[in-house]
């Protein structure tokens, strides 16, 4: 893991086109502004993981139906 400092207005970068800035400090709460191209996703990490789950859900499912058809 990378680790950084950066202050309020600065801007990290990761690549060529993604750039996160820090937009504000309020006690131990950062916010950060994501600048990235529309095909690339960008979600909190609690929301990707529920994301993925669904997706693994959906698939699961269908897969169990796929094989219940062929009983």
């Amino acid at each position: 893991m990378l680790i950084l400092t950066r202050r309020v207005n600065e801007t990290l970068m990761i690549g060529d086109d993604i750039a996160v800035t820090v937009v504000g400090i309020n006690g131990n709460q950062v916010r950060l502004g994501v600048n990235a191209p529309k095909e690339v996703p960008v979600h909190r990490e609690e929301i990707f993981n529920r994301i993925r789950q669904e997706s693994a859900d959906t698939e699961e499912t269908r897969v169990r139906e796929e094989l219940a058809g062929r009983l």
